[in-house]
């Protein structure tokens, strides 16, 4: 069978920084391979398209371009709030921490600079604009049950 819309995929992979080769993440690091839903947005555009077709035992080393993973950073995302914000918590450049919106929804940002006035936050992903490198192990693909696509996930 082969990985495609409405199978859950079972993989192994190692992530790396295709400018750097530096490691950033890996399944091992997670304790267990990572099972996905295929066709609902689990993992980036670029992965998917591009493992479409693979079947159990196979490796691939997969290339996804920045625009095609986590996008490339914008402007936009980079503000200027108050020092107020932050109460007494010892700020560091580089730091990410987590907020929420006025609505309740949780989004994360990493702390560009800041002074005793204000703070510049980054809210781009922190990996917005690199290029990756998957290197892939398919350990399982299986048709997806009506329950798994009614819930968008893999079980």
């Amino acid at each position: 069978m082969k990985a495609d819309k409405n199978k859950v995929v079972v993989f192994d992979y190692v992530l790396r920084d295709k400018e750097t080769g530096e490691i950033i993440d890996a399944s091992s690091q997670h304790g267990e391979p990572i099972k996905v839903l295929f066709g609902y947005g689990q993992i980036i555009p670029g992965l998917e398209h591009r493992m479409i077709g693979m079947q159990p035992g196979e490796k691939k080393t997969i290339e996804v371009p920045a625009e095609e993973a986590y996008g490339l950073p914008s402007q936009q995302l980079i503000q200027e709030v108050p020092r107020e914000y932050f109460g007494d918590i010892q700020l560091q450049e580089g730091m990410m921490l987590t907020a929420t919106t006025e609505d309740g929804h949780p989004f994360d940002f990493r702390v560009v600079s800041f002074d005793d006035a204000k703070v510049v936050i980054d809210m781009n992903h922190p990996l917005a604009g690199k290029d990756l490198i998957f290197d892939v192990h398919v350990l399982e693909v299986r048709d997806a049950t009506q329950e798994e696509m009614e819930h968008g996930h893999a079980h």
